[in-house]
Protein backbone atom coordinates (compact mmCIF):
# COMPACT_ATOMS: atom_id res chain seq x y z
CA UNK A 1 0.00 0.00 0.00
CA UNK A 2 2.89 2.28 1.17
CA UNK A 3 4.45 1.79 -2.45
CA UNK A 4 1.34 2.36 -4.34
CA UNK A 5 1.27 5.85 -2.70
CA UNK A 6 4.62 6.40 -3.15
CA UNK A 7 3.90 5.44 -7.04
CA UNK A 8 1.00 7.83 -7.27
CA UNK A 9 3.13 10.55 -5.50
CA UNK A 10 6.36 10.47 -8.20
CA UNK A 11 3.04 12.11 -10.82
CA UNK A 12 2.01 15.48 -10.01
CA UNK A 13 -1.46 16.08 -8.97
CA UNK A 14 -2.50 19.41 -11.11
CA UNK A 15 -3.44 17.77 -14.36
CA UNK A 16 0.33 17.94 -15.44
CA UNK A 17 1.21 16.28 -18.93
CA UNK A 18 3.93 15.88 -21.63
CA UNK A 19 3.25 17.24 -25.05
CA UNK A 20 1.95 14.33 -26.43
CA UNK A 21 -1.08 14.42 -23.07
CA UNK A 22 0.71 11.80 -20.88
CA UNK A 23 0.95 12.28 -17.11
CA UNK A 24 4.26 13.86 -16.08
CA UNK A 25 6.71 12.16 -13.41
CA UNK A 26 7.48 15.19 -10.50
CA UNK A 27 11.15 13.80 -10.48
CA UNK A 28 12.26 14.66 -14.03
CA UNK A 29 9.68 17.83 -15.24
CA UNK A 30 8.77 20.73 -13.71
CA UNK A 31 10.35 23.31 -11.34
CA UNK A 32 13.27 25.24 -10.94
CA UNK A 33 15.31 23.32 -13.37
CA UNK A 34 12.45 23.50 -16.41
CA UNK A 35 11.83 27.38 -15.19
CA UNK A 36 15.29 28.12 -15.69
CA UNK A 37 14.91 27.64 -19.36
CA UNK A 38 12.04 29.80 -19.65
CA UNK A 39 13.90 32.66 -17.58
CA UNK A 40 16.41 32.89 -20.12
CA UNK A 41 14.03 33.51 -22.88
CA UNK A 42 11.95 36.16 -20.61
CA UNK A 43 16.13 37.95 -20.33
CA UNK A 44 15.85 38.35 -23.37
CA UNK A 45 12.67 39.33 -24.71
CA UNK A 46 12.78 41.88 -22.41
CA UNK A 47 16.05 43.09 -23.63
CA UNK A 48 14.21 43.04 -27.46
CA UNK A 49 11.41 44.54 -26.43
CA UNK A 50 12.94 47.50 -24.02
CA UNK A 51 15.54 48.14 -26.56
CA UNK A 52 13.27 49.38 -28.88
CA UNK A 53 10.24 50.71 -26.81
CA UNK A 54 12.78 53.04 -24.13
CA UNK A 55 14.75 55.07 -27.55
CA UNK A 56 11.57 54.76 -29.78
CA UNK A 57 10.60 58.40 -29.26
CA UNK A 58 13.81 59.35 -30.13
CA UNK A 59 14.11 57.92 -33.23
CA UNK A 60 10.67 59.40 -34.10
CA UNK A 61 11.69 62.71 -33.51
CA UNK A 62 14.92 62.27 -35.00
CA UNK A 63 14.80 59.89 -37.65
CA UNK A 64 11.41 60.01 -38.98
CA UNK A 65 10.80 63.92 -37.73
CA UNK A 66 7.83 63.72 -35.73
CA UNK A 67 6.39 66.04 -33.42
CA UNK A 68 6.37 65.61 -29.81
CA UNK A 69 2.86 64.80 -29.22
CA UNK A 70 2.38 62.95 -32.16
CA UNK A 71 5.65 60.70 -31.72
CA UNK A 72 4.51 60.30 -27.99
CA UNK A 73 1.33 59.01 -28.83
CA UNK A 74 2.52 56.58 -31.43
CA UNK A 75 4.84 55.30 -28.60
CA UNK A 76 1.91 54.84 -26.13
CA UNK A 77 -0.36 53.31 -29.33
CA UNK A 78 2.27 50.89 -30.23
CA UNK A 79 2.83 49.83 -26.34
CA UNK A 80 -0.92 49.74 -25.90
CA UNK A 81 -1.29 47.47 -28.50
CA UNK A 82 1.63 45.44 -27.35
CA UNK A 83 -0.48 45.02 -24.33
CA UNK A 84 -4.06 44.61 -25.41
CA UNK A 85 -2.95 42.10 -27.93
CA UNK A 86 -2.46 39.18 -24.95
CA UNK A 87 -6.11 38.89 -24.19
CA UNK A 88 -5.89 36.60 -28.02
CA UNK A 89 -2.90 35.03 -26.89
CA UNK A 90 -4.33 33.89 -23.88
CA UNK A 91 -7.58 33.07 -25.40
CA UNK A 92 -6.00 31.18 -28.31
CA UNK A 93 -3.77 29.28 -25.69
CA UNK A 94 -6.84 28.69 -23.46
CA UNK A 95 -9.47 27.88 -25.86
CA UNK A 96 -7.36 25.83 -28.71
CA UNK A 97 -3.76 25.36 -29.29
CA UNK A 98 -2.06 25.62 -25.18
CA UNK A 99 0.12 27.67 -23.71
CA UNK A 100 3.14 26.17 -25.56
CA UNK A 101 2.25 26.22 -28.86
CA UNK A 102 0.66 29.50 -28.95
CA UNK A 103 3.66 30.40 -27.59
CA UNK A 104 6.26 28.91 -30.25
CA UNK A 105 4.02 30.19 -32.87
CA UNK A 106 3.89 33.74 -32.08
CA UNK A 107 7.74 33.44 -31.55
CA UNK A 108 8.10 33.13 -34.84
CA UNK A 109 5.65 36.08 -35.45
CA UNK A 110 7.83 38.00 -32.93
CA UNK A 111 11.21 37.89 -34.42
CA UNK A 112 9.53 37.97 -38.00
CA UNK A 113 8.84 41.61 -36.84
CA UNK A 114 12.30 42.58 -35.13
CA UNK A 115 13.95 41.21 -38.00
CA UNK A 116 12.06 43.48 -40.72
CA UNK A 117 12.65 46.29 -37.72
CA UNK A 118 15.95 46.08 -37.88
CA UNK A 119 15.86 46.15 -41.67
CA UNK A 120 14.01 49.23 -41.59
CA UNK A 121 16.44 51.24 -39.28
CA UNK A 122 19.48 49.84 -41.51
CA UNK A 123 18.22 50.77 -45.07
CA UNK A 124 18.55 54.61 -45.88
CA UNK A 125 15.86 54.21 -48.55
CA UNK A 126 13.35 53.39 -45.53
CA UNK A 127 13.75 56.75 -43.63
CA UNK A 128 13.99 60.55 -44.90
CA UNK A 129 17.19 62.29 -45.02
CA UNK A 130 19.19 63.60 -42.34
CA UNK A 131 17.97 67.14 -40.60
CA UNK A 132 20.11 69.37 -38.14
CA UNK A 133 17.44 71.47 -37.31
CA UNK A 134 16.27 72.21 -34.15
CA UNK A 135 12.89 72.51 -35.09
CA UNK A 136 11.80 69.37 -37.01
CA UNK A 137 8.50 70.89 -38.25
CA UNK A 138 10.88 72.45 -41.13
CA UNK A 139 12.47 68.78 -41.73
CA UNK A 140 11.29 66.35 -44.86
CA UNK A 141 8.69 64.23 -43.12
CA UNK A 142 8.62 60.40 -44.01
CA UNK A 143 6.62 59.31 -47.10
CA UNK A 144 3.89 57.30 -46.39
CA UNK A 145 5.73 54.06 -48.19
CA UNK A 146 8.43 54.19 -45.25
CA UNK A 147 6.07 54.82 -42.54
CA UNK A 148 3.77 51.77 -43.21
CA UNK A 149 7.19 49.82 -43.55
CA UNK A 150 8.24 50.93 -40.08
CA UNK A 151 4.93 50.98 -38.47
CA UNK A 152 3.99 47.73 -39.97
CA UNK A 153 7.29 45.86 -38.54
CA UNK A 154 6.16 47.53 -35.04
CA UNK A 155 2.75 46.08 -35.12
CA UNK A 156 3.94 42.84 -36.87
CA UNK A 157 6.10 42.31 -33.76
CA UNK A 158 3.15 43.61 -31.37
CA UNK A 159 1.04 40.68 -32.62
CA UNK A 160 3.59 38.25 -32.07
CA UNK A 161 4.09 39.30 -28.21
CA UNK A 162 0.37 38.89 -28.22
CA UNK A 163 1.01 35.47 -28.12
CA UNK A 164 4.16 34.95 -25.89
CA UNK A 165 3.73 37.51 -23.27
CA UNK A 166 0.60 35.76 -21.32
CA UNK A 167 1.46 32.29 -21.78
CA UNK A 168 5.43 32.18 -20.92
CA UNK A 169 4.88 33.56 -17.65
CA UNK A 170 1.96 31.21 -17.20
CA UNK A 171 4.33 28.28 -18.62
CA UNK A 172 6.71 29.34 -15.99
CA UNK A 173 4.33 28.76 -12.95
CA UNK A 174 2.64 25.52 -14.35
CA UNK A 175 6.11 23.96 -13.65
CA UNK A 176 5.00 24.06 -10.00
CA UNK A 177 2.61 21.45 -8.30
CA UNK A 178 -0.11 23.42 -5.54
CA UNK A 179 -0.40 19.96 -4.15
CA UNK A 180 3.13 19.32 -3.78
CA UNK A 181 4.35 21.34 -0.32
CA UNK A 182 7.99 21.89 -1.92
CA UNK A 183 6.84 22.94 -5.20
CA UNK A 184 3.97 25.56 -4.03
CA UNK A 185 6.74 27.05 -1.18
CA UNK A 186 9.14 27.47 -4.38
CA UNK A 187 5.67 28.61 -6.52
CA UNK A 188 4.93 31.76 -3.78
CA UNK A 189 8.71 33.01 -4.51
CA UNK A 190 8.48 32.82 -8.71
CA UNK A 191 6.94 35.88 -9.43
CA UNK A 192 9.53 38.07 -7.55
CA UNK A 193 12.45 36.20 -9.02
CA UNK A 194 10.84 36.35 -12.29
CA UNK A 195 10.27 39.76 -12.38
CA UNK A 196 13.80 39.51 -11.49
CA UNK A 197 15.05 38.32 -14.55
CA UNK A 198 12.73 40.42 -16.74
CA UNK A 199 14.29 43.81 -14.92
CA UNK A 200 18.08 42.37 -15.80
CA UNK A 201 16.81 42.16 -19.52
CA UNK A 202 15.15 45.47 -19.45
CA UNK A 203 18.36 46.93 -17.68
CA UNK A 204 21.02 45.75 -20.65
CA UNK A 205 18.27 47.11 -22.95
CA UNK A 206 18.53 50.72 -21.29
CA UNK A 207 21.73 51.00 -20.76
CA UNK A 208 23.87 49.29 -23.53
CA UNK A 209 21.55 49.13 -26.07
CA UNK A 210 20.24 52.48 -25.97
CA UNK A 211 24.04 54.49 -26.03
CA UNK A 212 24.31 51.93 -29.05
CA UNK A 213 21.78 53.46 -30.61
CA UNK A 214 22.38 57.23 -29.67
CA UNK A 215 26.22 56.67 -29.91
CA UNK A 216 27.20 53.90 -32.76
CA UNK A 217 23.99 53.84 -34.61
CA UNK A 218 20.33 52.25 -34.68
CA UNK A 219 21.40 49.42 -37.01
CA UNK A 220 23.77 47.89 -34.44
CA UNK A 221 21.47 48.93 -31.73
CA UNK A 222 18.32 46.76 -32.77
CA UNK A 223 20.47 44.15 -34.73
CA UNK A 224 21.49 42.99 -30.96
CA UNK A 225 18.61 42.50 -29.73
CA UNK A 226 16.90 40.62 -32.67
CA UNK A 227 20.11 38.18 -32.22
CA UNK A 228 19.55 37.57 -28.45
CA UNK A 229 15.81 36.88 -29.01
CA UNK A 230 16.37 33.93 -31.57
CA UNK A 231 19.14 32.49 -29.11
CA UNK A 232 16.34 32.47 -26.46
CA UNK A 233 13.65 30.99 -28.40
CA UNK A 234 16.29 28.19 -29.36
CA UNK A 235 16.71 27.65 -25.42
CA UNK A 236 13.22 27.39 -24.71
CA UNK A 237 12.68 25.02 -27.35
CA UNK A 238 16.10 23.02 -26.02
CA UNK A 239 14.07 22.98 -22.87
CA UNK A 240 10.66 21.18 -24.23
CA UNK A 241 11.54 17.74 -22.47
CA UNK A 242 11.45 19.07 -19.17
CA UNK A 243 8.25 21.23 -19.40
CA UNK A 244 4.95 20.64 -17.79
CA UNK A 245 1.68 21.12 -19.93
CA UNK A 246 -1.92 21.91 -19.15
CA UNK A 247 -4.76 20.86 -21.39
CA UNK A 248 -6.59 23.46 -23.17
CA UNK A 249 -10.06 23.51 -21.61
CA UNK A 250 -12.10 25.63 -23.90
CA UNK A 251 -12.56 29.10 -24.33
CA UNK A 252 -12.75 31.29 -21.01
CA UNK A 253 -15.09 33.81 -23.21
CA UNK A 254 -17.67 31.21 -24.14
CA UNK A 255 -17.86 29.47 -20.85
CA UNK A 256 -18.67 33.23 -18.91
CA UNK A 257 -21.03 34.32 -21.87
CA UNK A 258 -23.05 31.02 -20.82
CA UNK A 259 -23.46 32.20 -17.57
CA UNK A 260 -24.18 35.82 -18.14
CA UNK A 261 -26.84 35.03 -20.91
CA UNK A 262 -28.43 32.08 -18.44
CA UNK A 263 -28.44 34.81 -15.75
CA UNK A 264 -30.08 37.42 -17.60
CA UNK A 265 -32.69 35.44 -19.08
CA UNK A 266 -33.50 34.06 -15.59
CA UNK A 267 -33.42 37.35 -14.03
CA UNK A 268 -37.12 36.98 -12.24
CA UNK A 269 -36.32 33.23 -11.27
CA UNK A 270 -35.69 33.16 -7.02
CA UNK A 271 -32.57 31.66 -6.37
CA UNK A 272 -32.74 28.73 -3.49
CA UNK A 273 -31.95 29.23 0.13
CA UNK A 274 -30.32 26.00 -0.04
CA UNK A 275 -27.06 26.13 -2.45
CA UNK A 276 -27.88 22.06 -3.16
CA UNK A 277 -30.52 22.86 -4.77
CA UNK A 278 -28.14 24.52 -7.26
CA UNK A 279 -27.22 22.29 -10.82
CA UNK A 280 -23.83 20.80 -10.63
CA UNK A 281 -21.88 18.19 -12.10
CA UNK A 282 -21.00 14.80 -9.87
CA UNK A 283 -17.32 14.79 -8.25
CA UNK A 284 -16.37 11.81 -10.43
CA UNK A 285 -17.01 13.87 -13.94
CA UNK A 286 -14.44 16.31 -12.62
CA UNK A 287 -12.31 13.97 -11.73
CA UNK A 288 -12.14 12.44 -14.64
CA UNK A 289 -11.72 15.36 -16.49
CA UNK A 290 -8.91 16.52 -14.54
CA UNK A 291 -10.84 19.53 -13.17
CA UNK A 292 -11.64 21.41 -10.08
CA UNK A 293 -15.53 21.58 -8.73
CA UNK A 294 -15.70 25.17 -7.24
CA UNK A 295 -18.31 25.67 -3.80
CA UNK A 296 -21.27 28.00 -4.02
CA UNK A 297 -20.39 31.36 -2.71
CA UNK A 298 -23.06 34.19 -1.62
CA UNK A 299 -21.15 36.80 -4.00
CA UNK A 300 -22.88 38.50 -6.88
CA UNK A 301 -26.02 36.40 -6.32
CA UNK A 302 -27.60 37.79 -10.27
CA UNK A 303 -24.92 34.87 -11.71
CA UNK A 304 -26.12 32.80 -9.32
CA UNK A 305 -29.34 32.72 -11.52
CA UNK A 306 -27.74 30.70 -14.30
CA UNK A 307 -27.63 27.38 -11.77
CA UNK A 308 -31.12 27.60 -10.82
CA UNK A 309 -32.59 24.82 -12.18
CA UNK A 310 -35.88 25.71 -14.52
CA UNK A 311 -36.46 22.50 -16.36
CA UNK A 312 -34.22 23.40 -19.21
CA UNK A 313 -31.09 21.48 -19.95
CA UNK A 314 -29.39 23.86 -22.36
CA UNK A 315 -26.41 25.01 -21.93
CA UNK A 316 -27.20 28.90 -22.30
CA UNK A 317 -30.08 27.98 -19.80
CA UNK A 318 -28.55 26.09 -17.02
CA UNK A 319 -24.94 26.55 -15.89
CA UNK A 320 -22.91 24.09 -12.80
CA UNK A 321 -21.92 26.05 -10.03
CA UNK A 322 -18.51 25.68 -10.71
CA UNK A 323 -18.95 27.55 -14.31
CA UNK A 324 -21.10 30.37 -12.47
CA UNK A 325 -18.21 30.08 -9.91
CA UNK A 326 -15.54 30.81 -12.33
CA UNK A 327 -17.28 33.43 -13.92
CA UNK A 328 -17.68 35.07 -10.48
CA UNK A 329 -13.81 35.23 -9.97
CA UNK A 330 -13.24 37.20 -13.50
CA UNK A 331 -15.65 39.14 -12.91
CA UNK A 332 -14.86 39.71 -9.57
CA UNK A 333 -11.25 40.97 -10.42
CA UNK A 334 -12.38 43.75 -12.63
CA UNK A 335 -13.00 46.27 -10.45
CA UNK A 336 -9.40 45.43 -8.84
CA UNK A 337 -8.14 45.77 -12.77
CA UNK A 338 -9.42 48.90 -13.31
CA UNK A 339 -7.93 50.25 -10.41
CA UNK A 340 -4.39 49.29 -12.10
CA UNK A 341 -4.79 51.07 -15.11
CA UNK A 342 -3.87 54.53 -13.97
CA UNK A 343 -0.69 53.38 -12.38
CA UNK A 344 0.21 52.23 -16.09
CA UNK A 345 -0.62 55.92 -17.40
CA UNK A 346 2.18 57.03 -15.00
CA UNK A 347 4.84 54.54 -15.97
CA UNK A 348 3.54 54.97 -20.20
CA UNK A 349 5.60 58.63 -19.55
CA UNK A 350 9.06 56.81 -18.30
CA UNK A 351 9.45 55.93 -22.34
CA UNK A 352 7.76 59.09 -23.46
CA UNK A 353 7.68 62.67 -21.59
CA UNK A 354 10.17 61.79 -18.97
CA UNK A 355 12.72 60.79 -21.84
CA UNK A 356 11.97 64.26 -23.67
CA UNK A 357 12.94 66.03 -20.33
CA UNK A 358 15.96 64.40 -20.08
CA UNK A 359 16.77 65.19 -23.82
CA UNK A 360 16.61 69.19 -22.80
CA UNK A 361 19.15 68.49 -19.67
CA UNK A 362 22.72 68.29 -19.33
CA UNK A 363 23.77 64.85 -19.61
CA UNK A 364 27.59 65.08 -20.07
CA UNK A 365 29.84 63.45 -17.35
CA UNK A 366 33.04 64.57 -18.93
CA UNK A 367 33.54 63.94 -22.51
CA UNK A 368 30.35 60.99 -21.94
CA UNK A 369 27.28 61.69 -22.65
CA UNK A 370 24.33 59.67 -21.13
CA UNK A 371 21.79 58.65 -23.35
CA UNK A 372 18.23 60.27 -21.55
CA UNK A 373 16.48 56.64 -22.09
CA UNK A 374 19.23 55.37 -20.09
CA UNK A 375 17.39 57.07 -16.43
CA UNK A 376 15.08 54.26 -17.11
CA UNK A 377 18.05 51.65 -15.72
CA UNK A 378 17.60 53.04 -12.72
CA UNK A 379 13.86 52.20 -12.63
CA UNK A 380 15.27 48.45 -13.04
CA UNK A 381 18.19 48.84 -10.13
CA UNK A 382 15.73 50.05 -8.03
CA UNK A 383 13.01 47.40 -8.89
CA UNK A 384 15.74 44.74 -8.62
CA UNK A 385 17.09 45.68 -5.15
CA UNK A 386 13.51 46.15 -3.56
CA UNK A 387 12.33 42.50 -5.08
CA UNK A 388 15.73 40.98 -3.11
CA UNK A 389 15.15 42.96 -0.15
CA UNK A 390 11.57 42.35 -0.21
CA UNK A 391 11.75 38.78 -0.74
CA UNK A 392 14.87 37.95 1.40
CA UNK A 393 13.82 40.30 4.27
CA UNK A 394 10.59 41.85 4.54
CA UNK A 395 8.28 38.81 3.85
CA UNK A 396 10.20 36.97 6.78
CA UNK A 397 9.36 39.58 8.88
CA UNK A 398 6.04 40.56 8.11
CA UNK A 399 5.60 36.72 8.55
CA UNK A 400 5.80 36.98 12.21
CA UNK A 401 3.28 39.46 12.51
CA UNK A 402 0.77 38.17 10.19
CA UNK A 403 1.37 34.75 9.93
CA UNK A 404 0.90 34.71 6.01
CA UNK A 405 2.88 33.12 3.77
CA UNK A 406 3.53 36.17 1.64
CA UNK A 407 3.81 38.47 4.46
CA UNK A 408 1.21 40.78 3.14
CA UNK A 409 -1.78 40.01 1.18
CA UNK A 410 -1.41 40.70 -2.57
CA UNK A 411 -3.74 43.81 -2.66
CA UNK A 412 -2.22 45.21 0.42
CA UNK A 413 1.07 44.94 -1.47
CA UNK A 414 -0.53 46.82 -4.56
CA UNK A 415 -1.83 49.38 -2.17
CA UNK A 416 1.74 50.32 -1.16
CA UNK A 417 2.81 50.45 -4.95
CA UNK A 418 -0.79 52.68 -5.87
CA UNK A 419 0.59 55.41 -3.06
CA UNK A 420 3.80 55.65 -4.15
CA UNK A 421 2.60 56.69 -7.48
CA UNK A 422 1.38 60.06 -5.88
CA UNK A 423 4.37 60.79 -4.49
CA UNK A 424 6.08 60.21 -8.00
CA UNK A 425 3.66 62.41 -9.65
CA UNK A 426 4.49 65.25 -6.93
CA UNK A 427 8.42 65.30 -6.99
CA UNK A 428 8.05 65.27 -10.88
CA UNK A 429 5.64 68.38 -10.98
CA UNK A 430 7.87 70.10 -8.51
CA UNK A 431 11.13 69.08 -10.24
CA UNK A 432 9.71 70.05 -13.79
CA UNK A 433 8.74 73.46 -12.50
CA UNK A 434 12.38 73.45 -11.15
CA UNK A 435 13.81 72.95 -14.66
CA UNK A 436 10.92 75.27 -15.95
CA UNK A 437 12.46 78.78 -13.93
CA UNK A 438 15.57 77.93 -14.56
CA UNK A 439 15.30 77.38 -18.34
CA UNK A 440 13.23 81.22 -17.63
CA UNK A 441 16.30 82.80 -16.01
CA UNK A 442 18.56 81.25 -18.71
CA UNK A 443 16.59 82.63 -21.35
CA UNK A 444 16.25 79.49 -23.01
CA UNK A 445 12.04 79.85 -22.96
CA UNK A 446 11.36 80.72 -26.75
CA UNK A 447 13.75 79.25 -28.55
CA UNK A 448 14.74 75.77 -26.86
CA UNK A 449 18.28 74.86 -26.08
CA UNK A 450 19.69 72.57 -22.96
CA UNK A 451 18.58 73.96 -19.44
CA UNK A 452 22.09 73.92 -17.67
CA UNK A 453 20.99 71.74 -15.19
CA UNK A 454 22.05 67.82 -14.46
CA UNK A 455 19.83 65.17 -16.05
CA UNK A 456 20.26 63.50 -12.59
CA UNK A 457 17.61 65.70 -11.14
CA UNK A 458 15.04 63.53 -13.11
CA UNK A 459 16.57 60.36 -11.02
CA UNK A 460 14.26 60.58 -7.92
CA UNK A 461 11.47 59.88 -10.01
CA UNK A 462 12.87 57.10 -11.45
CA UNK A 463 14.15 55.77 -8.71
CA UNK A 464 10.88 55.79 -6.67
CA UNK A 465 8.85 54.30 -10.07
CA UNK A 466 10.74 51.23 -9.63
CA UNK A 467 10.10 50.96 -6.00
CA UNK A 468 6.39 51.37 -6.70
CA UNK A 469 7.11 48.67 -9.54
CA UNK A 470 8.19 45.99 -7.01
CA UNK A 471 5.20 46.69 -5.01
CA UNK A 472 1.88 47.06 -7.35
CA UNK A 473 3.46 45.24 -10.79
CA UNK A 474 5.11 41.89 -8.90
CA UNK A 475 1.45 41.68 -6.92
CA UNK A 476 -0.45 42.56 -10.03
CA UNK A 477 0.63 39.65 -12.18
CA UNK A 478 0.38 37.29 -8.66
CA UNK A 479 -2.85 38.23 -8.21
CA UNK A 480 -4.39 37.89 -11.53
CA UNK A 481 -2.58 34.61 -12.36
CA UNK A 482 -3.79 33.72 -8.79
CA UNK A 483 -7.17 34.87 -8.38
CA UNK A 484 -7.92 33.32 -11.84
CA UNK A 485 -9.76 29.82 -11.79
CA UNK A 486 -7.52 26.90 -12.66
CA UNK A 487 -8.92 27.00 -16.25
CA UNK A 488 -8.48 30.52 -16.86
CA UNK A 489 -4.91 31.59 -16.19
CA UNK A 490 -4.09 32.79 -19.24
CA UNK A 491 -6.67 34.92 -19.51
CA UNK A 492 -6.06 35.72 -15.90
CA UNK A 493 -2.42 36.63 -16.62
CA UNK A 494 -3.71 38.96 -19.84
CA UNK A 495 -5.74 40.71 -17.35
CA UNK A 496 -2.19 42.07 -15.67
CA UNK A 497 -0.84 42.45 -18.83
CA UNK A 498 -3.99 44.59 -20.57
CA UNK A 499 -3.80 47.35 -18.27
CA UNK A 500 -0.58 48.43 -19.58
CA UNK A 501 -2.39 48.90 -22.90
CA UNK A 502 -5.26 50.57 -21.41
CA UNK A 503 -3.09 52.83 -19.43
CA UNK A 504 -1.06 53.50 -22.50
CA UNK A 505 -4.00 53.97 -24.77
CA UNK A 506 -5.54 56.45 -22.03
CA UNK A 507 -1.69 57.93 -22.05
CA UNK A 508 -2.45 58.55 -25.76
CA UNK A 509 -5.71 60.34 -24.82
CA UNK A 510 -5.18 62.06 -22.10
CA UNK A 511 -2.11 63.94 -23.93
CA UNK A 512 -3.93 64.72 -26.95
CA UNK A 513 -6.87 66.33 -24.93
CA UNK A 514 -5.00 67.97 -22.44
CA UNK A 515 -2.86 69.47 -25.74
CA UNK A 516 -5.80 70.31 -27.35
CA UNK A 517 -7.79 71.58 -24.86
CA UNK A 518 -4.65 74.27 -22.74
CA UNK A 519 -4.25 75.47 -26.42
CA UNK A 520 -7.67 76.87 -26.33
CA UNK A 521 -8.60 80.72 -26.38
CA UNK A 522 -4.93 81.65 -27.48
CA UNK A 523 -3.03 79.99 -24.47
CA UNK A 524 0.34 78.52 -25.83
CA UNK A 525 -0.75 74.76 -24.28
CA UNK A 526 1.11 72.72 -21.55
CA UNK A 527 2.74 70.62 -23.55
CA UNK A 528 4.35 71.91 -26.96
CA UNK A 529 7.19 70.25 -28.99
CA UNK A 530 9.69 73.16 -27.30
CA UNK A 531 9.68 71.64 -23.76
CA UNK A 532 10.95 74.57 -22.39
CA UNK A 533 7.62 77.17 -22.97
CA UNK A 534 5.62 74.48 -21.98
CA UNK A 535 4.03 73.31 -18.93
CA UNK A 536 4.47 69.53 -17.98
CA UNK A 537 4.18 70.57 -14.00
CA UNK A 538 0.73 71.31 -14.38
CA UNK A 539 0.26 67.88 -16.35
CA UNK A 540 2.10 66.12 -13.75
CA UNK A 541 0.00 67.83 -11.00
CA UNK A 542 -3.30 66.83 -12.98
CA UNK A 543 -1.92 63.46 -12.67
CA UNK A 544 -1.62 63.93 -8.74
CA UNK A 545 -4.80 63.92 -8.62
CA UNK A 546 -5.85 61.69 -10.46
CA UNK A 547 -3.45 59.20 -8.69
CA UNK A 548 -5.25 60.01 -5.48
CA UNK A 549 -8.85 59.55 -6.60
CA UNK A 550 -7.74 56.46 -7.87
CA UNK A 551 -6.17 55.24 -4.38
CA UNK A 552 -9.09 55.76 -3.06
CA UNK A 553 -11.45 54.27 -5.46
CA UNK A 554 -8.81 51.12 -4.83
CA UNK A 555 -9.39 51.29 -0.79
CA UNK A 556 -13.40 51.21 -1.54
CA UNK A 557 -12.80 48.30 -4.03
CA UNK A 558 -10.41 46.45 -2.21
CA UNK A 559 -13.00 46.48 1.24
CA UNK A 560 -15.30 44.31 -0.65
CA UNK A 561 -13.12 41.87 -2.37
CA UNK A 562 -13.19 38.17 -1.20
CA UNK A 563 -10.36 36.23 -1.94
CA UNK A 564 -11.00 33.02 -3.81
CA UNK A 565 -9.92 29.59 -1.46
CA UNK A 566 -6.98 27.93 -2.47
CA UNK A 567 -6.73 25.64 -4.70
CA UNK A 568 -5.04 23.06 -2.80
CA UNK A 569 -7.48 23.28 -0.38
CA UNK A 570 -10.93 22.73 -2.45
CA UNK A 571 -8.85 19.65 -3.93
CA UNK A 572 -8.13 18.14 -0.55
CA UNK A 573 -11.94 18.58 0.36
CA UNK A 574 -12.50 16.80 -2.97
CA UNK A 575 -10.28 14.47 -2.70
CA UNK A 576 -11.71 13.46 0.67
CA UNK A 577 -15.22 13.76 -0.40
CA UNK A 578 -14.23 11.20 -2.92
CA UNK A 579 -12.27 8.66 -0.72
CA UNK A 580 -15.44 8.77 1.63
CA UNK A 581 -17.83 8.13 -1.52
CA UNK A 582 -15.40 5.27 -2.57
CA UNK A 583 -15.84 3.56 1.14
CA UNK A 584 -19.60 3.89 1.30
CA UNK A 585 -19.82 2.40 -2.37
CA UNK A 586 -17.44 -0.39 -1.18
CA UNK A 587 -19.70 -1.13 2.87
CA UNK A 588 -22.89 -0.96 0.14
CA UNK A 589 -21.29 -3.60 -2.13
CA UNK A 590 -20.33 -5.77 0.96
CA UNK A 591 -23.61 -5.88 2.47
CA UNK A 592 -24.75 -6.75 -0.92
CA UNK A 593 -23.19 -9.63 -0.72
Amino acid sequence: MAGQEEALDEYTQDGSVDLKGNPVRRSNTGGWRACSFIVVYEVFERMAYYGISSNLILYLTKKLHQGTVTSANHVTNWVGTIWITPILGAYIADAHLGRYWTFVIASVIYISGMSLLTLTVSLPSLRPPSCSQTNMENCKNASTLQLAVFYGALYTLAVGTGGTKPNISTIGADQFDDFNPKEKAHKLSFFNWWFFSIFLGIFFANTVLVWIQDNIGWTLGYALPTLGLAISIAIFLAGTPFYRHKVPAGSPFTRMAKVIVAAIRKWRVRIPNDPKELYELDLEEYAKKGKFRIDFTPTLRFLTKASVKTGSTNEWMLCSVTQVEETKQMVRMIPIWVATVVPSIMIAQINTLFVKQGATLDRGIGSFNIPPASLAAFVTISLLVSVMLYDRFLVKIMRRWTKNPRGITLLQRMGVGLFMHILIMIIASLTERYRLRVAKEHGLVEHGGQVPLTIFILLPQFVLMGIADAFLDVAKIEFFYDQAPENMKSLGTSYSMTTFGAGNFLSSFLLSTVSHITKKHGHRGWILNNLNASHLDYYYAFFVILNFLNFIFFLIVIKFYVYKAEVSDSIKVLTDELKGMTVKVSNQEESRR
